[in-house]
């Protein structure tokens, strides 16, 4: 029996691809030294050689100027157990709050950037900017990733997903993570 298929509004295109990967972006206000956290799930690696991600964030937000800025930022990797903290960190304008002191997130030293860690993140990409494209009604950031960095014990060439609980954006205020089971298909025949 065969399915229907509907037609999506093109305001919510993008929903068709999501559950996206959410990230914590911190970069610093380079004139008061304070630092800010948007939360992001329009973001992807776009080359090994050099190592490039992609940022896409709009232009009224207050950490495009500090990135746009300062030219410099942090990707890290929260995990469900701060969820709470992500969503505070992507409803909030950082104009208005200090997202550290509010969320209670620890800020920690980058080894090569002037913005910080989130010590309660599992991971983290350092990151210089490499290009700035305005495209549609977002700023596409390509970062250079300088040092990349991960809790011990967690990762090897890909997370453990017995242990760590990453957090992927399903649309408004939902979010899921993945289930621990991986599949690994074969190609080769079944004869």
């Amino acid at each position: 029996m065969e399915t229907e298929k509907v037609e999506v509004d093109l305001s919510s295109f993008h929903r068709l691809l999501h559950p996206k990967l959410v990230v914590l972006v911190t970069c610093i206000n380079p004139l008061e030294g304070t630092a800010n956290i948007i939360t992001l799930a329009w973001t992807t690696p776009i080359s090994h050689h050099p190592p490039l991600l992609l940022l896409g964030m709009a232009p009224k937000r207050y950490s495009h100027e500090l990135i746009a800025g300062p030219k410099e930022f942090v990707v890290n990797i929260p995990t469900m157990d701060i969820v709470k903290e992500m969503l505070f960190c992507g409803r909030r304008t950082g104009r208005k709050h200090d997202k550290f002191k509010e969320t209670g997130l620890t800020p920690m030293p980058a080894k090569m950037v002037r913005p910080p860690i989130i010590k309660e993140c599992v991971a983290h990409l350092e990151c210089k900017l490499h290009q700035q494209i305005s495209m549609g009604d977002r700023t596409l950031f390509v970062g250079e990733v300088l040092v990349a960095y991960v809790n011990e014990g967690v990762f090897d060439d890909k997370f453990d997903l017995e242990k760590v609980k990453l957090i992927y954006h399903a649309g408004g205020d939902d979010f899921a993570t993945l289930a621990s089971e991986i599949v690994t298909p074969s190609l080769e025949s079944q004869s």
